[in-house]
């Protein structure tokens, strides 16, 4: 079988203003999820929320971002933190040049609903 691939960065540099959702759509599947996403220099106000029956881990994979919400701190780049249910965040870029993260979720076992 051929390797399929998704260009995710450049659906989020594009036409989905700056966030990307790999998933039902594009793989067929509902049990996972992705998002991939950018923060300009300044930008606040990125709202993460898994919703009932869902669980996100979030990775600061370039930059340093801060959290403040259901949890508060700094979210180093190269670290992540995990969300569940209705516990709801934003995400801010504070620095001076592009912060990008990534959420990668799933149903929890709680169930799930759409």
């Amino acid at each position: 079988m051929a390797l399929v691939t998704f260009d995710v960065r450049a659906h989020a540099e594009g036409d989905e203003g700056g966030e990307y959702v790999l998933g039902a759509r594009q793989t067929g599947s509902h049990a996972c999820y992705m998002i991939y996403g950018t923060l300009k220099p300044g930008e606040r106000g990125r709202v993460i929320k898994p919703g009932a029956g869902h669980e996100e881990i979030v990775l600061a994979a370039r930059g340093n971002i801060e959290v403040t919400g259901a949890m508060t701190g700094t979210l180093r780049q190269g670290a992540a933190f995990h969300i569940a249910g209705n516990d709801v965040c934003r995400l801010e870029n504070r620095g001076t040049s592009e912060a990008v993260y990534v959420v990668a979720g799933g149903h929890s076992g709680d169930g799930h609903s759409h």
